[in-house]
């Protein structure tokens, strides 16, 4: 009782303090403890301190959990979050200065601003009048982020002060939990793609397609893919982060458990294309709202979320291993379709393994989506807000991050106007669906395409870049995407391989791919090996280990050689998958100015090369079974001699 007293006396006198800002904060604070009867005294240091512990009290309190998971889509102001504001002078500060020889690496000389003016008129971020605690070092700060993003506007700036103020409030417990839920998106983004794989079989056996035209089933799959990247991104912009966050799911869900009642393969391919434009979604709407919620500090986290990807198609494989293989019909009968009736064939009541593994698959996605629906209350993101004119809301969020990480913030929209500007936000920030959608275009303007090539060397750059996504965005389907049928159809010397035994050695290869992501994390920051030697060596070993997977039938062969391609193809794909989160080798080699331009190309040559994938896998498929896996170790080992060519490495130097 007397703790419960105590700790309101202590938020009584810090609400006090917040309401006076012009006040001076005392030397020392006083409380009196009412057991031990005697004074407890705190400096102004040990006060911010204690103000972060006391934050979880005031939550107690007002009870705005309640509100928050009753209304996941509810706007909120900043009543809603009390006791996180302190005065900027107050602020604790996460965020080193940048050194002289920092805004040399950034191309900035220092000595103008982003408007031309020189020292005299503004603050530099290395200066002796420098100061993050206050208005003109914010902003001194700011015109730095701005001059090296070439992009200098209302927007733009007060974006910038909204990333130095989560910055500040750092990494925590919402952080973490919107790790693991974005984590999801990678998670079904590859359980679907190999569950599509897993089902290849039984889908041709079933239906009656030939094991070469099944394949059109993974074709329809990439188209709604293609489709599901290209709304979602856009329309994240134009609806919101927070809706496309949970629809994407949502979609993938109900078209998952859907698939598994398709009457025929047209209509499963269907249904695997609308399940398709919502995965689709999942990597461009998660890896950005990840990205804006992440304090620059822990930028590291978001190569973890690759973790995610290979364990997705480890569950996918171990749930098509425990239902193909028990609930399939005999390999030597044939399709319903194709037989008189009466006689004993292949159909729907014999063959219900895939279908329970895509119910499986859709409830599991669909629980995540549960998940991320009423378990968790995503804030919307700051960014969205401030570019569609709900300063404010924006400002709210933010609010909203630091209690839920119980710590505080110096951020207001008083801030916001004086730094950033104020006649603009008041009649050009709120941008209309046409203005988003053209702002995303203008990315891929010739003005924008045009300085990628501006020198010789970062032309040269450009293209490998470009010609790297490709190759590998149509060299990994190529093998994965039909790794089951490969291992069904080799055999050897005394027949086809078993049902369980195709599956078993699936299951094998996926845990062991597992690992190959983790120790990619850390190897890009080993010396003498960096991003570029970690992509090309793991990349010319997995297609050395695609070769020699072809060279005998053996199943024991084939699984031993699978699955090391596996483990090396995962360190590769997990340096360069969340490059369309804008945060590893392919975004570091583009000037900022035009850093999404060329990572936004990359992106769409690496989905419509996976596109291609199955139209190529099904023509030279029929030519030699072999073909589509020679392909493949063709297509990496040319990644790896551009991998090699790459004029520069990104580790441990600034971006341009």
């Amino acid at each position: 009782m007397w703790m419960r007293a105590w700790k309101k006396q202590r938020i009584e006198l810090e609400r006090e303090l917040d309401r006076q800002p012009t006040r001076p904060r005392p030397e020392r604070l006083s409380l009196v403890s009412p057991t031990q009867q005697r004074v407890l005294e705190y400096s102004p240091t040990q006060q911010t301190h204690l103000r972060g512990r006391f934050i979880s009290t005031a939550q107690s309190a007002n009870l705005p959990e309640m509100q928050l998971f009753v209304n996941p889509f509810r706007k909120h102001d900043v009543s809603d979050f009390p006791g996180v504001l302190v005065p900027l002078r107050d602020a604790h500060r996460h965020r080193s200065v940048v050194t002289a020889g920092d805004e040399k690496l950034d191309g900035i000389d220092g000595k103008t601003s982003p408007n031309g003016a020189n020292d005299e008129e503004q603050p530099h971020r290395n200066s002796e009048t420098y100061s993050p605690y206050t208005i003109e070092g914010l902003r001194a700060e700011i015109a730095h982020e701005v001059a090296a993003s070439g992009h200098d506007s209302v927007y733009d700036r007060k974006s910038k002060l909204i990333n130095l103020a989560i910055q500040d409030i750092g990494m925590g417990r919402y952080n973490w939990q919107l790790f693991a839920l974005c984590g999801f998106g990678w998670f079904a983004d590859n359980l679907w793609l190999q569950g599509v794989a897993l089902t290849l079989p039984s889908l041709s056996a079933e239906f009656g397609v030939d094991t070469t035209n099944v394949r059109y089933t993974t074709l329809a799959t990439f188209l709604g893919l293609c489709i599901g990247a290209s709304v979602w991104g856009i329309g994240s912009d134009v609806v919101g982060r927070r809706l496309a966050f949970n629809m994407t799911l949502f979609i993938a869900g109900v078209f998952g458990l859907a698939v598994g009642g398709g009457p025929n393969w047209i209509g499963v391919c269907g249904m695997f294309s609308a399940l398709g434009t919502g995965v689709g979604g999942n990597l461009p709407v998660d890896g950005a709202l990840f990205l804006e919620f992440l304090p620059m500090a822990s930028s590291g986290l978001l190569t973890l979320l690759s973790v995610w990807w290979p364990v997705g198609q480890m569950i996918a494989s171990f749930f098509a291993w425990a239902f193909i293989p028990n609930y399939s019909c005999a390999s030597d009968l044939k399709s319903c379709n194709l037989t008189p009736p009466g006689q004993p064939c292949c159909g729907k009541d014999n063959n219900m393994g895939w279908r329970y593994l895509t119910f499986t698959l859709g409830a599991i996605t669909f629980a995540m989506f549960l998940c991320r629906f009423f378990l968790f209350h995503l804030f919307e993101s700051p960014k969205f807000l401030l570019a569609r004119g709900r300063q404010s809301e924006a400002v709210a969020v933010v609010h909203g991050l630091a209690y839920k990480n119980r710590t505080t913030t110096w951020l207001t929209e008083e801030i916001l106007d004086e730094v950033g500007g104020l006649s603009e936000v008041k009649t050009n920030t709120k941008l209309s669906f046409f203005q988003v959608v053209e702002r995303q275009l203008t990315k891929f303007s010739l003005e924008r395409i045009k300085p990628l090539f501006h020198t010789k060397r970062l032309a040269i750059t450009t293209i490998l870049v470009w010609f790297c996504w490709a190759t590998i965005g149509m060299g990994y389907p190529l093998f994965n995407a039909f790794l089951p049928q490969y291992l069904a159809n080799a055999g050897s010397s005394s027949g086809p391989t078993p049902t369980s035994v195709v599956y078993r050695d699936y299951v094998i290869t996926s845990v062991v791919g597992v690992p190959g992501s983790i120790i990619g994390h850390y190897t890009v920051n080993i010396k003498y090996v960096g991003r570029k030697g970690t992509m090309a060596i793991s990349t010319a070993i997995s297609g050395i280990f695609l070769f020699l997977f072809t060279c005998s039938t053996n199943s024991k062969y084939q699984v031993a050689f699978s699955s090391l391609e596996a483990f090396f193809q995962n360190i590769m794909y997990g340096v360069l998958k969340l490059t369309i989160s804008f945060t590893n080798s392919t975004p570091e080699v583009f000037p900022a100015p035009n850093r999404g331009t060329g990572t936004g190309i990359a992106s769409f040559l690496n989905r419509v090369a996976g596109f291609c994938a199955p139209i190529v896998a099904i023509n030279a498929g029929q030519v030699n079974p072999k073909a589509p896996v020679y392909a493949s170790g063709g297509l990496f080992l040319a990644a790896f001699v551009a991998m090699c060519l790459l004029p520069i490495e990104t580790m441990g130097k600034q971006s341009l």
